[in-house]
């Protein structure tokens, strides 16, 4: 889709939307498009520009029914089904890894939405899937491994317990996401995030509800501010 662009003071203006072409340089992040809410049209177009400027474009929640569609309309587009992102390129490797984990299966799209971000952004992600603290033996059987990390972004619905137990072992930098699973009084996640806020373990960041970018986003700046 061509897509007419004029470009001025650090932003590709393309009608519908300003892209802020120089979000890199000034945040060390890139602009990533939040495909809720838009439509197939203005993904593309946005996206298009995206990958033109930098070689580098992701989209996230990108819904599965405009999956094919989208798919066919970018060449060398990659969709995660589970993570919702839509991705062109990868940004250069940092040598960093952070580590992904969650506390049960159920929490999977949000961990997976943090892990494609931090692999589309050039690290090496550390998986840890279904080491809730149910049963916490599953956890530190291999705890090991993710003390290389520069960050653990630790993602739990329910109580919320998993990041305060996982930032008590470790000194690697924890980032917490509480997600919305779990039966009526979690309240679609609100009884994990304040949790995760009131955590005895000190030095948690806490990120928004089913925030996986979010997480990803404070990982990768903590990775490469240090």
């Amino acid at each position: 889709m061509e897509t007419p662009t004029r470009e001025t003071g650090g932003f590709a203006d393309i009608g519908l939307a300003r892209i802020d072409t120089d979000r890199t340089r000034r945040t060390g992040l890139p602009e990533v498009v939040f495909a809720a809410g838009k439509t197939p049209d203005a993904i593309v177009a946005t996206m298009s520009t995206l990958y033109a400027t930098s070689g580098f474009a992701l989209a996230t929640r990108v819904l599965p029914e405009y999956a094919p569609g989208l798919i066919a309309r970018l060449p060398g587009v990659v969709y995660n089904e589970s993570a919702r992102t839509l991705r062109l390129g990868t940004l250069p490797p940092t040598g960093h890894a952070i580590g992904v984990l969650c506390a049960g299966t159920s929490d999977l799209p949000v961990a997976d939405e943090a892990a494609d971000v931090l692999e589309a952004f050039g690290h090496v992600v550390l998986r840890r899937t279904d080491v809730g603290v149910a049963g916490l033996h599953r956890l530190v059987s291999d705890f090991s491994e993710l003390e290389s990390a520069r960050a653990l972004v630790v993602v739990a619905g329910m109580e919320g317990t998993l990041p305060s137990v996982v930032a008590g072992l470790t000194r690697v930098p924890v980032i917490a996401v509480p997600t919305s699973v779990g039966y009526g009084a979690a309240f679609e996640g609100i009884a994990a995030l304040l949790a995760m806020l009131s955590s005895c373990a000190p030095g948690i960041g806490v990120v928004n509800i089913d925030n996986g970018f979010g997480a990803a986003a404070l990982a990768h700046k903590i990775a490469i501010g240090s």
